[in-house]
């Protein structure tokens, strides 16, 4: 089974890019997607709709925002979009789709780097996440959680850390979140039980020519229940195409799909 997740900057650059090209050449089962930026008008051409996929997409209510959607070669047998937070669920940050005891999650946390009122808004997902996290780990299902989680959790994954002690996305809160998510609970970073090397980054700044000197942060995940970590046999950051200021991080699993 290979599952991909990418935040694509609005689906409808990357299908400029060549995403529709590329996603039917990899073998990729399952397809999340984050930071969509549409809405059901806007994806509804051919373009959007490969041949031996289906799709799944929440949007927000502030039109051009956020948005999630999970492309899958199997159909899924029921599909949940929300987690129970008003707040959140209106900004279109977590679709959820089932295929017999599996979940595969498309997620989006909020960024707080436009200021200190987004990085509240930040605090309050973590929050009320960490709540929907302790109902999933309890009812017996596989999950696998992929997505943008706008935080980089040690010094190996961001290249500058030292000068980013202080911003949004490797604040001390926020990878004390993750520290308590991987060390507490049985959440696995699957990318990192596979891959402790360093220079291993998924989101590079339009600045300063980051992309090209690989100056980059590791923000895109897929985080697992044990039973489906384990599972897990090999990783890669797809670096050939750029459809993104995000590269796509693939996973592929022992799993009969």
């Amino acid at each position: 089974m290979r599952i991909a997740t990418l935040n694509c900057n609005g689906v409808r650059s990357a299908a400029r890019k060549g995403l529709y090209d590329w996603l039917p050449k990899q073998g990729i089962d399952v397809l999340c997607l984050q930071e969509t930026r549409c809405a059901d008008s806007d994806v509804a051409a051919p373009e959007f709709n490969p041949e031996g996929y289906t799709s799944a997409w929440v949007h927000a209510a502030k039109k051009g925002y956020s948005g999630v959607a999970i492309y899958s070669r199997r159909p899924p047998d029921a599909v949940i979009r929300g987690f129970g937070s008003q707040e959140f669920d209106a900004e279109g940050r977590y679709l959820e789709a089932r295929f017999g005891k599996l979940s595969v999650v498309s997620l989006y946390l909020p960024s707080g780097s436009s200021g200190p009122e987004r990085q509240e808004a930040k605090y309050r997902f973590l929050e009320a996440f960490k709540a929907h996290l302790g109902v999933l780990e309890s009812d017996g299902r596989q999950y696998l959680l992929c997505g943008d989680w706008n935080i980089a959790h040690k010094e190996i994954d961001l290249k500058n850390w030292r000068g980013n002690r202080k911003n949004s996305g490797f604040l001390p809160e926020e990878r004390a979140w993750l520290d308590t998510l991987f060390e507490q609970t049985l959440w696995v970073d699957v990318f990192r039980k596979l891959n402790p090397e360093p220079d291993q980054y998924t989101w590079w700044s339009n600045r300063g020519a980051a992309w090209a000197k690989n100056v980059g942060w590791r923000i895109d995940y897929q985080i697992g229940s044990p039973d489906l970590a384990e599972a897990a046999r090999s990783t890669s950051i797809w670096k050939e195409t750029r459809f993104s200021d995000h590269a796509p991080l693939l996973m592929d699993y022992a799993y009969d799909f």
